[in-house]
């Protein structure tokens, strides 16, 4: 075998090896994160999962508005990356308890039962007004003390959690998506499905709660999503108790 042979036999091979570790170590990559992905969502290979919807308020059961089917196709994209499954349910067919498969809520109290449960048995620090009558409180979110009102098309909020219940470690997640408005209920998903990754990376598997705002939604669309703030601890936490009003004492003329 000739010099020159003999090096064109060395670079094919080296050629060969290079491009195998190179596959090794990207398969490896795509692998951790994935792990990491399903970790996050609680989704390991071939688990099962409940998409749980919510009603067009006044319309007729298992009616859906169209930001919310939006909301679910971004979340059916996650689960089919993780490779699971998922199971839609309504509101009120979810009749089960959580831990044991991950669970997607999606929906304000007013259109939705089980977003209504979670609140009050998993975030006793948040309250909805679900009041159906016109005012400035109107679908109004109070976080602890502080109070979020509605600007319909111009400011408008959503709560985003991943909750686990009890001790259990190989509990499964439940997330809720409980917006003012079906817009905001996409704009949460979306924000999920974006920035899941960093999530993970901040919060593990621990739970968390999250105040987003929707900015300027009738010109942007879900697009414009502000982080305002973390509310874990407020949300966890119960409502503080309102002081009570001062005795008012009448004095009569004599």
């Amino acid at each position: 075998m000739t010099d020159d042979v003999r090096n064109i036999v060395l670079g094919v091979v080296a050629a060969g090896l290079s491009t195998a570790l190179g596959w090794l170590a990207r398969t490896y990559l795509w692998k951790r994160r994935l792990r990491r992905k399903q970790a996050f969502f609680g989704l390991p290979d071939n688990s099962e999962s409940l998409l749980v919807v919510n009603r067009e308020a006044g319309g007729p059961e298992l009616t859906v508005m169209r930001h919310d089917v939006f909301a679910l196709l971004e979340l059916a994209a996650l689960i089919k990356d993780c490779n699971a499954n998922a199971q839609v349910v309504a509101h009120d067919a979810a009749q089960q308890g959580f831990g044991e498969r991950t669970e997607f809520c999606v929906g304000g109290p007013a259109s939705n039962r089980r977003m209504a449960a979670h609140l009050g048995s998993l975030l006793p620090g948040v309250r909805v007004n679900v009041d159906a009558e016109p005012g400035p409180d109107r679908g109004a979110f109070q976080i602890g003390s502080e109070r979020y009102r509605l600007e319909p098309g111009k400011g408008e909020y959503v709560i985003l959690a991943r909750l686990t219940a009890g001790q259990r470690k190989d509990a499964r997640p439940v997330f809720l998506f409980c917006g003012q408005r079906a817009i905001t209920n996409q704009a949460a998903t979306r924000y999920l499905a974006r920035n899941h990754e960093r999530l993970a990376r901040k919060h593990g598997s621990a739970s968390f709660v999250l105040l987003l705002k929707v900015v300027n939604s009738q010109a942007y669309g879900p697009d414009v999503v502000e982080l305002v703030a973390d509310v874990t601890r407020a949300a966890q936490a119960p409502l503080p108790t309102p002081a009570p009003e001062p005795t008012r004492t009448s004095h009569r003329a004599s």
